[in-house]
């Protein structure tokens, strides 16, 4: 009887250290997100002003990572983490991409490589997924489509909307890291941020 109660108190206290980790993000995965999100802030800037109009470029249909995207994803997919390491690859890829096509003394070059820096170091925080839990069907197609060069699936897409959306679903996805100080916000609704374009901070 004592034994049977042991395991099962060291079973729940592993659960109880186990389930915070997997939940929500770390204190330093959420700095480096915020460090990102400092950066983001100056899109407007770097991905609108500084290209022609109506300027875009050609991404996989999987690289338009919009909010309504990401709701698809999860009636589909148990894990959140599994989504948020397909926000990293993605964005990643965005930026890959835009680094391609802008000349180094574009004034956005090194803007856009700072990001893709900032990118592998928060890539850094984040674990690799494990051996021991199979990689969902869904995330391991959208892996392979975005890696693949000979892909069907194009789009043609501004800068600037690639940033939007890099920024928008970063805090859909990574919510606990950007608390607020009017209570929870539901960062993965595209009201939130319509009404947003109203304020400074998402405009600039």
């Amino acid at each position: 009887m004592v034994q049977s109660t042991a395991w099962l108190l060291g079973a729940l206290l592993g659960l109880i250290w186990v389930l915070p980790v997997s939940m929500t993000p770390t204190t330093a995965q959420c700095t480096s997100l915020r460090t990102l999100e400092s950066k983001l802030i100056c899109r407007r800037r770097y991905m609108k002003h500084n290209f022609p109009i109506n300027y875009t470029i050609r991404v996989h249909y999987e690289e338009v990572l919009r909010l309504s995207n990401v709701t698809r994803l999860r009636v589909r997919v148990e894990e959140e983490k599994d989504l948020q390491d397909v926000w990293l690859l993605i964005n990643q890829e965005v930026l890959k991409r835009l680094l391609r096509v802008l000349p180094e003394r574009h004034p956005s070059y090194k803007y856009t490589a700072d990001l893709e820096d900032l990118f592998r170091k928060v890539q850094q925080l984040f674990p690799p997924p494990s051996d021991e839990r199979e990689t969902p069907e869904l995330i391991e197609e959208i892996y392979n489509r975005v890696k693949d060069p000979n892909s069907k699936g194009w789009r043609f897409v501004t800068p600037k909307s690639l940033l939007d959306n890099c920024y928008r679903t970063m805090h859909c996805l990574f919510k606990d890291c950007f608390p607020s100080q009017d209570g929870e916000q539901d960062y993965c609704s595209f009201s939130y941020w319509r009404k947003g374009r109203k304020r400074q901070l998402q405009d600039t």
